[in-house]
């Protein structure tokens, strides 16, 4: 027998050996660490085992009370059978995986142990420390976060209007650049400003952008009012389309971007619009919709049809404060002070909440 046959030899029986003591030392870990478990399930506190006790009496009275409360009883135990299921299964995972580390390390003899070694001097020295839980809370419970105000931020914000007189020519630029390219469906009528700009470039952007936002406005307007006047369609979808357009609508028209005749041609079309969403589907049109109208239709001076909507929201909407506003402010427009005194002490009578500017407004006319 050669010196590399009996170095072969050596090396399987040591390699055996190695197995055979991975094997021994595992079922010796297993045996302790059952035991362990057994006797900290055993050592439980006197109150403890009181109180099982009291709840196995319970339970047997109830079990001889009823039949419903053995029922109970029944599914409690078998409760119970899914969490020794789970404890067996993870037994015999630990045990396949035993055996096939020990398989690993009898069929590579060198490769085998050296790896596994190797990776438990890895666990022990990087993966072994306990985890620092001090600062983790686990629960529920949402955390609302307070931010605290950008004061050199906010500091240098101004309104539109006043940057555009005060501002200089390159960072009114700067500024109208930031404007336009965020949603411009709220600043029109500030960008409409710019157009008097004594910066010529300033004022081009402003055109610009004014104009687009408004053929926009325009061909949307035409669209689906289209869909919303004609008797071809379903009455689902011209009320569900008379909905969006309002709202639509009203967001642009209250800027007043439009030249006179044509804020009160959009106004009309806005006011048959709602009257197909009212004779349709009355139930669905909201406080801040009779509002929308009324006010624009104000503001055009119709006061016939915004009469008609007033009384129509104080129909449908008797106790709220946006059908005290809208008279009010149409019998203050149209001149009919008994009825707008009238209005301003059932508004007074109600139990409406006021805001500060209906507030003021009453305060001032009581003096």
């Amino acid at each position: 027998m050669t010196a590399k046959q009996r170095m072969f030899i050596v090396l399987l029986a040591l390699n055996t050996l190695i197995v055979i003591l991975y094997l021994l030392w595992n079922r010796i870990k297993g045996r302790t660490g059952g035991s362990t478990e057994q006797e900290g399930r055993n050592k439980e506190p006197e109150g403890g085992s009181r109180k099982q006790e009291n709840r196995k009496s319970k339970q047997e009275e109830q079990i001889h009370n009823s039949s419903g409360d053995s029922v109970k009883a029944g599914a409690e135990k078998k409760e119970e059978k899914p969490a020794e299921k789970t404890e067996e299964k993870t037994g015999t995972d630990k045990r396949n995986g035993v055996w096939l580390r020990a398989a690993v390390m009898f069929f590579c003899p060198v490769i085998g142990p050296g790896f596994f070694l190797f990776s438990h001097v890895l666990y022990q020295l990087f993966f072994s420390a306990p985890v620092d839980l001090e600062d983790v809370i686990f629960s529920k419970e949402r955390v609302r976060t307070f931010l605290h105000a950008d004061e050199d931020r906010e500091r240098n914000i101004v309104p539109l209007e006043e940057a555009i007189e005060i501002t200089d020519a390159d960072e009114l630029r700067n500024l109208m650049m930031n404007v336009v390219r965020g949603d411009i469906s709220k600043s029109l009528a500030s960008i409409a400003l710019a157009l008097n700009s004594e910066d010529t470039e300033t004022a081009h952007y402003a055109a610009s952008v004014l104009q687009d936002a408004l053929n926009d406005f325009r061909f949307h307007v035409q669209k689906q009012s289209q869909k919303v006047l004609s008797e071809e369609e379903e009455d689902v979808n011209r009320v569900s389309y008379a909905e969006a357009l309002i709202d639509y609508m009203n967001q642009v028209l209250e800027q007043k971007v439009f030249t006179d005749m044509e804020q009160k041609s959009y106004v009309d079309t806005m006011d048959k619009v709602c009257g197909v969403l009212y004779d349709k589907s009355r139930e669905r049109m909201t406080s801040a919709q009779y509002e929308a109208i009324s006010l624009r239709l104000l503001e055009v001076e119709d006061y016939d049809n915004c009469r008609k909507w007033c009384d129509r929201a104080e129909y449908q909407y008797p106790n709220t404060l946006a059908t005290y506003t809208c008279q009010l402010k149409l019998y203050f427009n149209s001149g009919q002070k008994d009825r707008f005194f009238e209005v301003m002490e059932a508004l007074k009578h109600s139990a409406v909440v006021i805001d500060s500017e209906t507030l003021e407004l009453i305060r001032v006319f009581q003096k």
